[in-house]
């Protein structure tokens, strides 16, 4: 088989494609041959080194495609079975492993392009929004980077919520993509003090919640956005680590809240994974949820596909078809 395999950390002409040996499941295993892979930046963070990888590897976790042979023991699939997961063993491929108690039967009627691009970023905006600060009608709170993959999810199930969505966006194109997936006002960074606004807009109280993806250019500021017991969450560092934080800061600024939240956590058995990702499925059939995908990509252009979701131009998701 064709897969993309990174033999040392660096830029994105680190991504070569390569002919590689089809794997094979063992006991517990599912085989699937991938017919559209998510882009996300955690493959960035991979290939950069940020994030430590035993090399070589092949990138990707998210994917969808036909399962055609399935490991001992393995019943909840079959051969032939649409699927989709987050667990793929390296997704910029064209077969791909993965356990089989983390793949998810889709739907007839649920494109595998959809399903493909709402697996990970669908789920982490779910999670955030229902779990790690449950949104309610009574809240508002600040979506950073509104127009990227989860931004628009997360705009719109806080919305859905009955939750103020205040996003940031760097363009009047991108700001106009939030505001249609539930934005109430949609703040222009480039142009203005995203702290500043959110304060105006919110009548100096601040938000209840700040969802951050980017890191290190927006944590401070996001910090200064919140109403006194509120939370800031930090999912992402897409412009870099954050710097260290002194406990007191959060004591000083109005005995706020700080969490780190990972996936792992959030979809820790199997039950969990089918409520998350069966509710984001049956939005996605009934329109009140809606996936927008940016750019579809041949996977020997995986390095065009990190270079475009690294100049932030995108707007949605990034898939490679194997």
């Amino acid at each position: 088989m064709r897969a993309i395999r990174v033999s040392g950390t660096g830029g994105p002409d680190v991504l070569r494609l390569e002919d590689v040996a089809d794997p094979r499941p063992a006991a517990g295993e599912v085989l699937i041959r991938v017919e559209a892979a998510g882009v996300n930046f955690i493959e960035i963070y991979q290939r950069q080194g940020q994030y430590t990888v035993r090399l070589p590897f092949t990138p990707g976790a998210e994917g969808a495609g036909t399962v055609v042979e399935v490991g001992e023991g393995v019943t909840a699939v079959q051969p032939g079975a649409r699927v989709a997961s987050v667990a793929l063993r390296g997704s910029y491929a064209e077969l791909s492993l993965a356990p089989a108690d983390k793949v998810v039967e889709l739907p007839e009627d649920v494109d595998v392009r959809a399903a493909a691009a709402m697996m990970l970023q669908g789920i982490t905006a779910h999670y955030l929004a229902t779990s790690t600060y449950p949104l309610a009608s009574s809240d508002a709170c600040l979506v950073h980077a509104a127009a990227g993959g989860v931004g628009l999810l997360l705009c719109q199930l806080a919305a859905l919520r009955g939750a103020r969505v205040i996003g940031t966006t760097s363009t009047a194109g991108k700001a106009a993509l939030a505001r249609e997936a539930g934005a109430a006002d949609v703040i222009l960074y480039t142009e203005q003090s995203f702290v500043e606004e959110t304060r105006r807009l919110t009548a100096g109280r601040g938000v209840q919640v700040v969802y951050d993806s980017v890191g290190r250019t927006t944590f401070d500021g996001g910090l200064e956005c919140l109403a006194p017991r509120g939370m800031l969450v930090l999912f992402g560092q897409s412009s870099g680590p954050v710097p260290a934080l002194d406990p007191q800061v959060l004591a000083r600024r109005g005995s706020l809240f700080l969490t780190r939240p990972t996936m792992a956590h959030y979809i820790a058995t199997r039950d969990e994974l089918l409520a998350r990702v069966t509710e984001l499925l049956d939005r996605i059939r009934d329109g009140s949820l809606r996936v927008r995908v940016d750019r579809t990509y041949p996977l020997a252009d995986a390095a065009e596909a990190h270079r475009a979701i690294e100049s932030r131009a995108t707007a949605g998701k990034l898939l490679l078809l194997p």
